[in-house]
């Protein structure tokens, strides 16, 4: 068992290596993709099967597939910020309205919730075990809720970053194709004007 912990653990700092080195960003989420799924058979190796399946569920699904969207997003030469036939709209307010109206609900239900639930009539109370998935979700609803909705909200403005700083830079810097064809225009007037 200590053998496959060992490779596993190799496997994990050989991944991580390879996401921080990567020459291209699409590398990057694949070697993160394979450290992911490393640290989930590393996690089930331990006994640690809910961590497992969150790790599966959470990372490599839901974090890995965003990070393919931003990079599509800021490869792909489109301004989601520009408005134009081929842009996509600008959708500051109707966005920033709703985010915020969502965070007001939160908070509002984070400071108007009863401290304790009553248990239903006739219920039968059972002992929390320690690492059971309903204790998780229980701690993380209530004493948890504001680290989460805060973390969701870090997240939630480093995409927005990213895509802002990346948009800035596409505005500012032609594709590469047009570079290449203005060059190629140029060329064509001088040979032209030797001629």
């Amino acid at each position: 068992m200590m053998a496959a912990f060992w490779a596993l653990a190799a496997v994990v700092v050989a991944s991580a290596v390879w996401t921080i080195s990567a020459s291209k960003p699409v590398y990057s989420v694949v070697a993160l993709l394979l450290n992911f799924a490393a640290l989930a058979v590393l996690y089930l190796t331990l006994s640690a099967e809910f961590l497992a399946v969150i790790q599966i569920i959470v990372y490599s699904g839901a974090i890995l597939v965003l990070f393919v969207f931003v990079i599509a997003l800021l490869s792909s030469g489109v301004s989601p910020f520009a408005s134009g036939p081929n842009r996509v709209p600008k959708i500051w307010v109707p966005g920033g309205i709703l985010v915020a109206a969502a965070f007001a609900f939160v908070a509002y239900a984070i400071t108007h919730a009863p401290r304790a639930i009553p248990p239903a009539a006739g219920a039968v109370g059972t002992a929390g075990v320690f690492g059971s998935i309903a204790d998780f979700g229980k701690a993380l609803f209530t004493v948890q809720l504001l680290p989460f909705e805060v973390t969701a909200l870090i997240l939630m403005v480093a995409v927005i970053g990213v895509i802002t700083l990346g948009g800035e830079q596409m505005r500012e810097a032609p594709p590469s194709n047009e570079r290449k064809v203005e060059r190629a225009m140029r060329e064509a007037i001088l040979r032209e004007g030797k001629g």
